[in-house]
């Protein structure tokens, strides 16, 4: 709905207005996707101009601008991109719109809906197909909230308990193999309280020991569940490779 689209909106425009962007941020994981504090900002009309010596920086500033968006891209083909790439365009650069856009609110709000639906049934549907080959992996066992844990690597240390705080290690992935976040990418562990994470981490951690390594697959509702956040669809299932670390 168009309240939906508001708040879209207000949070990419507080996102860039505090410099933060979610492929800077480990916060996939979390039960919720509040990566960062927001400021209240007065918009002044005459704005000093700093020099910048790299097109670099302002590259960086579209592209983060972009990747928060991610949540209308896929539900758009690569033509319809670029027209909405026209769109964006000229109004950045000051150029006559060719129509006025609150005139097509309704519509824009009713694809976009018709959309999220049906990508959320094709994701779903993946999902429980990918799920039942997991079950089947050498190795690979599926508790009853339906988490799928595989040990690639027993560990030998101690179990964490759900209010432990632990370091890890982490490559998560759609079932398409899209990484959605990885602090094995950024090279830096993470740490973590278990019970302020998402339910397939808080239950799957338990079942590992400091040391090893295993494949969590989990499913929506221990995830993110119909809502999705960020670059993960709504009703999408979840793969990490966690290693971990230690208990703090």
């Amino acid at each position: 709905n168009q309240q939906s689209i508001m708040k879209i909106t207000k949070t990419l425009i507080q996102s860039v207005l505090t410099i933060s962007s979610s492929r800077f941020s480990c916060g996939f994981i979390a039960p919720n996707n509040q990566f960062m504090k927001t400021r209240s900002f007065s918009i002044q009309s005459k704005i000093l101009m700093s020099k910048v010596d790299s097109d670099d920086v302002f590259y960086a500033l579209g592209a983060a601008l972009a990747q928060k968006t991610n949540k209308f891209k896929i539900l758009l083909s690569k033509d319809e991109c670029e027209i909405v790439v026209k769109g964006l365009s000229d109004v950045w650069l000051d150029k006559e719109l060719k129509l006025n856009p609150e005139n097509f609110a309704d519509q824009v709000n009713g694809m976009l809906e018709e959309r999220l639906k049906e990508q959320s049934k094709q994701t779903e549907k993946l999902g429980e197909t990918f799920m039942e080959d997991a079950a089947k992996e050498e190795g690979a066992f599926q508790t009853e909230s339906g988490l799928i844990i595989r040990t690639l690597r027993e560990g030998t240390g101690s179990v964490p308990s759900a209010t432990d705080k632990v370091n890890v290690h982490y490559h998560g992935t759609l079932i398409d193999g899209t990484v959605f976040d990885s602090s094995k990418e950024r090279g830096e562990p993470i740490s973590f309280s278990l019970n302020g994470v998402i339910k397939g981490w808080t239950e799957g951690l338990q079942l590992m020991k400091v040391g090893g390594l295993s494949k969590l697959t989990i499913p929506p509702q221990l995830g993110y569940g119909a809502e999705g956040t960020g670059p993960i669809p709504p009703n999408s299932t979840l793969v990490f490779e966690v290693e971990l670390l230690g208990i703090i």
